[in-house]
């Protein structure tokens, strides 16, 4: 493996830490009240264009940061959506 490699697998390591503690602060505290949904569905398109263009070029590092990340945005849509659903129900 190359210094550039390591290079980018070390970015990419970092970059998959993006939204973490956002999903452990939401999934802690059980709300999702202050999360913007619209950033979290455009961060999800994004990251899916990121996950072909990688696919396109053959690079791993790409593919697999953005996979990650994926996984991270689309938790947090669904812990909006779930959240937000359980926080109209006490309300009522």
């Amino acid at each position: 493996m190359s210094g550039v490699d390591i290079l980018g697998y070390s970015a990419g390591f970092i970059t998959t830490l993006t939204f973490l503690p956002q999903v452990i602060k939401t999934y802690k505290e059980k709300s999702a009240r202050d999360i913007s949904l619209n950033m979290f569905l455009i961060a999800a398109i994004n990251e899916t264009m990121w996950i072909v263009y990688g696919f396109l070029k053959n690079d791993m590092v790409i593919v697999l940061t953005n996979a990650v990340v994926l996984v991270m945005s689309l938790t947090m849509i669904y812990f909006k959506l779930k959240y937000n659903k359980v926080a109209k129900v006490e309300l009522e």
